[in-house]
């Protein structure tokens, strides 16, 4: 049997990295009468476990100037774990909505499907979503770009046509809020978009 050296701590940390976003399930360990088997890789004779590591995230320290700034953020956690479920929510609706809306020949199988979705989607979270606050509902409309990869006034749009799209715009520029509403992760929404990956690696 051979013992762990230095050399090899630091190739098996190495290739864990390297390989993490490569496992399938024929690289995963297998638990068989209580002993865990680990797949190798033996490297100029030394035999390296491959073990998938965790992603660490780790961010500098946060800082507030004033007693707001640190409000402002504490209220952006509780609205981020509220709204966050609903947006990934959308984003598999979404998904599976566009693939078999594909499959549809008729624009009279299509209608009847976005009706049948929107009257399921209706009846299992309106009572819950008219409960956000307007600060919730806004932040709800930047995941959902950030997570569908386009705007909620895009989604509208493209399912149930501009007319209808334009018509809830107006509605959410009555209440403050912009169906158009982009995520930017690099100004704007940089440190809300580090509390989401703290939140998806549950850490927050």
């Amino acid at each position: 049997m051979k013992f762990f050296t230095v050399r090899n701590l630091i190739l098996f940390t190495l290739l864990g990295l390297l390989f993490s976003s490569k496992v399938d399930a024929q690289t995963r360990p297998i638990e068989k009468d209580g002993i865990t088997f680990v797949p190798i890789t033996i490297i100029d004779g030394d035999t390296i476990p491959n073990v998938l590591i965790p992603q660490i995230v780790v961010f500098p320290e946060r800082k507030f100037a004033t007693k707001r700034d640190y409000r402002h953020y504490r209220r952006m956690v509780r609205n981020l774990k509220v709204v966050y479920p609903y947006a990934q929510i959308a984003k598999y609706k979404i998904s599976e909505m566009e693939t078999h809306y594909r499959t549809l020949n008729t624009d009279i199988e299509r209608k009847a499907y976005i009706n049948k979705i929107e009257k399921e989607l209706r009846d299992e979270f309106e009572g819950k979503l008219v409960k956000l606050t307007i600060s919730q509902g806004r932040l709800l409309i930047k995941l959902i770009d950030r997570e569908v990869g386009k705007t909620t006034y895009s989604v509208i749009r493209d399912l149930k046509g501009g007319f209808s799209a334009g018509f809830w715009q107006l509605v959410a520029r009555m209440f403050g809020s912009n169906l158009k509403t982009e995520f930017d992760e690099v100004k704007e929404d940089k440190i809300l978009n580090e509390l989401i990956i703290l939140y998806e690696h549950g850490l927050l």
